[in-house]
Order: structure tokens, then C-alpha cells, then sequence
């Protein structure tokens, strides 16, 4: 997967010891993001010195998609709807947990500490009879099934969606430019597009890179858009694709993002989030990608 020229340029930055910073790489307070694409010579998002040659390329760096300019025809084909209920907020628990619904779980949840913090209950990481009764009360205000108390993923992230709604960008670490900026916040695993101070769009959920195909942090260019593409590697359908860097892109999925693992690199979002950023974004706006996937 790595080229002649990489791999060359590779083994001499490794015998020099010098540290590579990933295409799109600035600080936030770099005014002019690079551009991002295929013709960009792509390098790892970490230092090369700390990686064996093999790993010097994630499949989406040797393998960004072709880029053409869809006709008229094509992009006037909308991507087929999510199925009913696919966007559900549902937590996967123990079966013998929801045979007598409703009652308290007394499993202790994956995000059992998270959530206890967010409650403003003692983190001790244990599930309690008033733990469980406080998360029920979340679960049932904010519809997510089943409402028995278990501290998942799936309350997690809305809890930290919750949190951000008023002011997703508080914490000052998405770069606050005149211009659109699509910030992706891979901590929090939330994504919103401002302009200046304002938020324009979002914050909604996202599921970014998994451990091996995170998600290459920094700033970045979308520098290609395909409506209806489907990907070349991994033979998906990744609707409302918007690239941003080598294989990259954001663009709607057809199952939960709820997961333990991440994507393949990609920030995948909902069908109808990613429709709504499609009718947003434009060729050559800024994005703005920081922080660490973190799995229970």
C-alpha cells in the first residue's frame, strides 16, 4: 500500500528522527488551511518515529477515491431513506435485564462513571438503586429504550449532545474563523458548523475513526462531494459523502452509530444529519478536527 516515493522519504525521516505532521496539520490559530486531496501527498497523522514502516499507511491514505464532477443526472438522485427506526435510541443490554421491563437494571453500564459524573451522583463506577432510578429518569425524558438504567453508550452520547446544544464550541477548541468552519469534535464525538461565534448547524452525533483508522486530526479542505458514492475499499454506500482528507469524508450511514468500534476513518453521521450538512457545506470549506475517539 505505501508508495515508492512515501516509503523512500519514509526511511530517511525515520533514520533522522524527525516527526511528520498529517496533511491538513496547523495550529488552531493557522488562518489558511492547506489544501487537502488526492494530489496531496499524504503522510501518517503521527510521527513516523514512533510507527514500524508497515503501519506508514491506512488504506484510505494510498487509496483516495477518484475524484469527477457527477453530472446533473446523477446528483439529482436523492440516496435511498434510512429504514424506520434506524435512528432510534436504543441500548443493547443483557436480555434477562429487560424480561420483567420496567425495573431498574442493576448491571453496571460501560459509561457507569460518565454518567454518574454527568448526574451529578458520586462517580464510583457502581450501579446503585438511586443511580439507576436517576439514569431512568434521563433515559425516559430523552426516549431512549429500553428505560431500565443502564449506563451505555448510547446515554452517554446523548448526554453529551445534551450538554453542548447551547454552546457546542464553550471549551474554545474549534478555531473561530468569519468563514464556515465544520468543526468535528472526536472526544466528545460531536460534530456543528459555525461562522465566526455562530453555530449554523448542529452539534449532532458522530461516530469517527476506530484504533488503527482514526480519524487524521487538524485542518482540512472539503475537496471533493459525491451524493450517492459508494466506497471503493470497504464496497459501502456512504451517502452525502463529503471528502476531506485522502479517503476521509463525512456522509450518512444506514445503522445505528452506537457502537463500541469506530469507523474506517470517516466521520460517519445520521442520514438525515448528513443530508442537512450536504445542503450546507461547499467545495473548499474548512474543517477543523481534534481530540481522540475513546472506546468503553
Amino acid at each position: 500500500m505505501i508508495s515508492g516515493r512515501i516509503a523512500s522519504r519514509s526511511i530517511a525521516l525515520l533514520l533522522a528522527g524527525a516527526a511528520v505532521l498529517p496533511v491538513g496539520s496547523a495550529s488552531a490559530d493557522d488562518p489558511e488551511p492547506p489544501a487537502s486531496g488526492p494530489q496531496a501527498e499524504l503522510v501518517p497523522g503521527v510521527p513516523l518515529s514512533t510507527l514500524p514502516l508497515w503501519a506508514t499507511d491506512t488504506p484510505d491514505q494510498a487509496l483516495p477515491p477518484k475524484v469527477y464532477e457527477p453530472t446533473a443526472e446523477e446528483d439529482a438522485v436523492e440516496p435511498p431513506k434510512a429504514k424506520k427506526g434506524t435512528d432510534e435510541l436504543v441500548e443493547y443490554v443483557d436480555p434477562w435485564d429487560v424480561l420483567d421491563e420496567p425495573k431498574c437494571s442493576e448491571q453496571t453500564g460501560p459509561r457507569q462513571r460518565e454518567v454518574e459524573a454527568w448526574l451529578k451522583r458520586e462517580a464510583d463506577g457502581k450501579q446503585s438503586p438511586d443511580d439507576c432510578r436517576a439514569i431512568r429518569t434521563f433515559q425516559t425524558k430523552h426516549k431512549i429504550k429500553p428505560a431500565i438504567g443502564f449506563a451505555g453508550p448510547v446515554t452517554w452520547a446523548t448526554m453529551q449532545l445534551d450538554a453542548a446544544r447551547k454552546d457546542p464550541n464553550a471549551a474554545g477548541k474549534c478555531p473561530v474563523r468569519a468563514y464556515r468552519v465544520a468543526c468535528v469534535d472526536l472526544d466528545r464525538q460531536l460534530a456543528w458548523v459555525q461562522q465566526g461565534k455562530k453555530v449554523v448547524y448542529g452539534p449532532v452525533h458522530i461516530r469517527s475513526g476506530r484504533k488503527g483508522y482514526g480519524t487524521r486530526v487538524g485542518w482540512h479542505r472539503v475537496y471533493w462531494r459525491h451524493k450517492n458514492h459508494v466506497s471503493s475499499l470497504y464496497h459501502s454506500p456512504m451517502p452525502y459523502s463529503q471528502f476531506f482528507s485522502g479517503g476521509q469524508a463525512f456522509h450518512g450511514v444506514y445503522a445505528t452509530l452506537f457502537t463500541p468500534v469506530g469507523s474506517m476513518g470517516c466521520v460517519n453521521m445520521r442520514l438525515e444529519d448528513a443530508r442537512k450538512l450536504w445542503g450546507l457545506l461547499k467545495q473548499n470549506d474548512r474543517v477543523y478536527v481534534w481530540g481522540h475517539r475513546s472506546e468503553p
